[in-house]
């Protein structure tokens, strides 16, 4: 008994897998730690010499160069992950930018559409094409769409990454009640802020936007969480292993904050 509950804790070998944006970051976290499970994964970003580097660390992966936010592109991904997994029981949708950093009035258009067409259209193109796959699958299929913290949160100087990131969670949560008689289960993973470069560079913008020094605006963030740290790409990793192993089966339509408890932002 206590061998079966520990083995649920852990997805089935063998899931296959399409992870969006997953050459670096949290993407190529969660690439990673599904491999470890013995899934077949494949995995698509705009950044080829990135994928290069991840196919060249991770044995048996798949790649896809594509931007997201082309519809065309995103086909080009299907057509190869179908021909590489022969199906799909797991899509990890990770595509994102931060977009500008600024007050309202100062954004320029071209930056907040951009910001919606790679951050929410994005989700629209995978799962759109992803879904008629999971339906097909018979092993606890799943949709984990990465959202954020500021989903759940007001973010000044930062309207276009925080308006997407809200959006991305009421698409997950009209998709779960959708997709629920299909027994296809969607989740959203809210991650806070995530050590590493791209949050380097937010904190750096929003210093610059704000007049403080960096590392001021790097302890302004700490002391918004209530544990006082950062998280990593593999927690949230780890959240998306869980999602996917047979004792989450009944959880789906929910927004899961990975952040320390952010407080405010």
């Amino acid at each position: 008994m206590h061998t079966s509950f520990i083995d649920s804790l852990r997805p089935p070998p063998g899931l296959r897998i399409l992870v969006s944006a997953g050459a670096s970051g949290i993407g190529a976290a969660v690439a990673r730690a599904f491999v470890e499970t013995g899934a077949r994964v494949h995995v698509c970003d705009i950044d080829r010499a990135a994928l290069q580097r991840l196919a060249a660390d991770v044995p048996n992966l798949t790649t896809s160069v594509a931007d997201a936010s082309v519809s065309r592109d995103v086909q080009a991904v299907f057509d190869d992950a179908r021909n590489a997994l022969g199906g799909l029981d797991v899509l990890v949708n990770n595509v994102g930018i931060a977009g500008p950093t600024g007050p309202v009035e100062q954004l320029l258009p071209g930056d907040w559409e951009r910001t919606v067409d790679v951050n929410l259209n994005s989700h629209f193109h995978f799962a759109s094409r992803a879904v008629p796959l999971l339906k097909a699958s018979s092993r606890n299929p799943c949709l984990i769409a990465m959202s954020s913290v500021a989903g759940r949160l007001g973010y000044p100087l930062r309207t276009p990454y925080a308006s997407t990131k809200w959006a991305i969670v009421g698409f997950m949560k009209s998709l779960a009640i959708e997709l629920g008689p299909h027994g296809v289960r969607v989740n959203a993973i809210l991650p806070g802020t995530v050590e590493g470069e791209r949050m380097n560079g937010v904190i750096g913008a929003r210093a610059a936007a704000a007049g403080v020094d960096v590392q001021a605006m790097r302890q302004e963030y700490l002391q918004k969480i209530s544990l006082r740290r950062m998280v990593t790409p593999e927690d949230v990793a780890a959240t998306a292993l869980f999602l996917c192993s047979p004792a989450a089966r009944n959880i789906t339509g929910q927004a899961i904050s990975v952040d320390g408890n952010m407080e405010y932002l």
